[in-house]
């Protein structure tokens, strides 16, 4: 047993070399200038290649100043998973015409003067493509979780929650008022287990019985890239009447046949998701989300949840690429370039994820998830990677703490349908360069295994 006052002197010790490195290297700063490698500003749509705006700092990174200059970079870091956020034959004309007639804002909110055709057409158009009775849309992504989950639950509830669900779940439960538990991510034995001790012992305090239980998972954890083990899931909620509540932000229109997300990839009725939520910051190529559901629980929002009540509609012109998206996914354009995309997009991320691990690299996720984490683990790599990259015009997105546990540091990719092989064949081939300059390649099993 080591004794505590190793433990203890350790301790401190790792602090001081701590805050001795940093000491030295605020020294050394004024002797360099460091390029940046965060809130990069682009100045063209996100596509499979944008310009990247170079900027330089007199301050050692106090303030960044832009130039004039820029980078023509391919893009492995924006969710434009279908290619719907550049030019689009079908798209772009549709969302122009309805910015000429409705203007780019409502001014108002929903229940005053922000509904227009066009916001009823859209929920009309999700509500039938996730296969739900209604739906109810959101300006904003983060916000349909933030402020749809503390008007289904509150005081007496019970959340439960996968440890890594994003940050607008963990808020809108936090929120609500409701009880919170956690159970280990995407471990439906150990939510089955959550779920019966807490209905065993019932309320802190006083032990009644739980006026309501929801089950929060998402479709494609984004800093994961895992797929959520959904038929499992659902099953134990049915055991115990629980609720599932699905965020799919990153999986609808991204998996599935016809893009439909995860319930159409894994086969299961959405009859047996009670909430279904997504975003359209990502597939669609807009912004804003949506819960879909029954008439009821949808009328009840449409009174009760503040942003539908108090908050700006989404931008008609938004709404408009939304529709038009759909119609292309669902064919209802008049090609097949939906399902082309769909395809191209689950060619693109597998082809990719197999290499970068035929590399040697350690990648998180599943086949067909289009977010492939690179893990670096160490902080200090987060910077070396994305600057080498960039001189290499690959542009790439490093995620550290406290979006990641501290010792979790990664590179997360995101794979588009825009990219063209010869694209994904550059990417690799720097990417790749980078990881022996840094040494974050590591031995497959195999080779592990023929080595030892």
């Amino acid at each position: 047993m080591v004794p505590d006052f190793f433990i203890t002197f350790t301790t401190y010790f790792s602090c001081a070399i701590i805050i001795a490195f940093d000491k030295l290297r605020h020294i050394c700063s004024h002797f360099t200038n460091l390029q940046d490698c965060f809130e990069r500003p682009i100045c063209s749509s996100p596509d499979a290649w944008f310009d990247v705006v170079k900027r330089v700092t007199d301050d050692n990174n106090k303030i960044q100043k832009r130039t004039k200059n820029v980078s023509r970079c391919l893009n492995l870091g924006s969710y434009n998973y279908l290619g719907f956020a550049a030019f689009d034959e079908y798209c772009s004309p549709r969302t122009i015409e309805c910015l000429k007639k409705f203007s780019a804002s409502t001014c108002s909110s929903r229940v005053d003067g922000g509904t227009t055709i066009i916001h009823t057409e859209l929920e009309e158009h999700v509500a039938k493509f996730v296969g739900k009775p209604a739906a109810i849309v959101f300006g904003m992504g983060y916000v349909t979780n933030s402020a749809v989950l503390p008007v289904l639950i509150g005081e007496g509830g019970l959340i439960i929650s996968d440890s890594l669900n994003h940050s607008s779940i963990v808020n809108g439960a936090r929120g609500s008022g409701a009880t919170i538990r956690v159970f280990q991510h995407n471990k439906p034995s150990h939510l089955e287990r959550v779920l019966r001790e807490n209905i065993a012992e019932g309320q802190p305090r006083n032990h009644r019985r739980w006026t309501k239980i929801i089950v929060v998972v998402e479709g494609i954890y984004s800093m994961e890239g895992e797929l959520c083990k959904l038929s499992e899931i659902v099953a134990i909620c049915k055991k115990y009447k629980a609720y599932v509540y699905v965020d799919e932000a990153h999986s609808i229109g991204a998996v599935g046949k016809t893009g439909k997300g995860v319930c159409e990839l894994l086969g299961i009725d959405t009859a047996n998701v009670d909430i279904m939520m997504g975003t359209f910051t990502k597939a669609f190529g807009s912004c804003g989300g949506y819960i879909a559901g029954s008439k009821e629980v949808i009328e009840y929002l449409k009174y009760t949840c503040p942003a539908h009540v108090y908050a700006i509609s989404i931008s008609p012109p938004a709404a408009q690429q939304i529709i038009s998206a759909i119609k292309v996914l669902l064919g209802e354009d008049g090609s097949k370039r939906g399902a082309q995309k769909i395809a191209r997009l689950r060619e693109n991320s597998n082809f990719f994820r197999s290499e970068l691990q035929k590399m040697g690299f350690d990648v998180l996720g599943d086949y067909d998830s289009p977010v492939m984490p690179i893990m670096l683990y160490n902080i200090a790599k987060l910077p070396a990677f994305s600057r080498e990259c960039l001189k290499q015009n690959v542009a790439v997105v490093v995620v550290a703490f406290p979006a990641t546990p501290l010792l979790l540091a990664r590179a997360r990719i995101c794979i588009s349908a825009a990219h063209s092989k010869e694209d994904l064949i550059k990417a690799l081939e720097v990417i790749s360069r980078v990881g022996d300059l840094l040494g974050i390649k590591y031995l497959s099993t195999t080779q592990w295994r023929l080595k030892h």
